[in-house]
């Protein structure tokens, strides 16, 4: 296990800059998340720690040991790929001996080490078998292995269930938790799929344009979204976000929507434009005489526990509400989602 520390963290090509200034602590043991859009940086900044792109200001540590000019096969850090990156020509087992023989570990040693690596990604069977002989979870679960085997202190994986299907990406999910419950080592993850994110980080690291926007515990930054950016990427379907004209008074927030005026206890000052901000699975079909959003249904979709509606509010604003159970919802209808006032976000604009 290893701590890791990045400070004033800069990355620039030639005169364009993508990294800006990240300053991270990650904790020994921790399980971190590096989540964003495409070309937010966040590849970028895991191949920077890995050593594979070079560090234009700032700097890395690893366990109080500053590695900017450390050679990767030195930093003590073992990456895992989307694209896998076995040799064809190798066998699964020879794939995972190669590191090792190339550190002049003995036989015995590195007999040791595939077998146990390979028990607990349950890939015994396939040892002898060539990568292409293997289906795409099985070929992902021998890179890992082959990560593994190394005893690194910093696990780094770049987009590692990306070429997987649905079901496969799950299972995979599924084992690479484990691993960590069990390893317990430093591990940084990198996607851009947020549920990836959420079902896997201690704290995730959301990046925009090489800056980052907000680091907290998965639940942090579903309930406490720092910005209208993090609110609209955390969570699935995102945050329906509304602009609105706001005043306050008395512990309270009158807003007014296209077709739709609000009142919010909070402790919101001030006036003027807002974004409020409601999450899909927080409305529910509205009571008689309860405040809510009302439009015209556009589109509901039976997914058997629940159903999704897509309301069109009097400025063509779309909201998306997530409502329990089979909603019988007849198309073109004027519809009224309610919801709690403590479930509501308001962003400045």
């Amino acid at each position: 296990m290893a701590t890791l520390s990045l400070k004033n963290v800069e990355k620039s090509y030639g005169k364009v800059k993508v990294i800006h200034g990240v300053d991270l602590e990650i904790e020994s043991g921790e399980f971190i998340v590096f989540v964003g859009p495409s070309g937010c940086g966040k590849s970028t900044l895991l191949r920077m720690i890995a050593g594979l792109e070079e560090i234009s200001g700032g700097t890395v540590s690893i366990d109080g040991e500053e590695v900017n000019d450390v050679a990767a096969s030195q930093r003590g850090v073992a990456m895992v790929f989307q694209s896998y990156a076995l040799y064809p020509h190798m066998s699964v087992r020879k794939n995972m001996a190669f590191a090792l023989k190339l550190a002049k570990l003995s036989k015995a040693e590195i007999d040791r080490k595939i077998e146990e690596a390979a028990d607990s990604l349950q890939i015994t069977p396939y040892l002898d078998r060539l990568p292409k002989q293997l289906s795409g979870g099985q070929r992902q679960r021998v890179a890992i292995g082959r990560a593994i085997v190394r005893d690194p202190k910093v696990f780094l994986f770049d987009e590692p269930l990306s070429n997987l299907d649905a079901a496969l990406r799950v299972q995979t999910r599924i084992e690479i938790t484990r691993l960590h419950q069990t390893m317990k080592t430093t591990m940084i993850y990198v996607t851009h799929d947020q549920v990836e994110a959420m079902t896997l980080a201690d704290r995730i690291v959301v990046l925009r344009d090489g800056i980052i926007e907000q680091v907290g515990s998965p639940l942090e930054l579903y309930n406490s979204p720092a910005n209208t950016f993090v609110a609209g990427f955390i969570g699935s379907p995102k945050m329906n976000l509304i602009e609105a004209e706001a005043t306050s008074a008395n512990g309270e927030v009158k807003l007014s929507l296209p077709g739709n005026d609000l009142v919010l206890p909070t402790s919101w000052t001030g006036g003027g434009k807002v974004v409020f901000g409601i999450r899909p699975e927080h409305l529910r079909l509205a009571q008689p005489g309860e405040q809510a959003l009302r439009g015209k249904l556009e589109l509901a979709e039976q997914l058997g526990e629940h159903t999704l509606a897509y309301l069109r509010l009097d400025d063509d604003t779309q909201v998306t509400a997530k409502l329990l159970g089979q909603a019988q919802l007849a198309p073109d209808s004027e519809i009224a989602v309610g919801f709690d006032t403590g479930d509501a976000h308001l962003f400045e604009a």
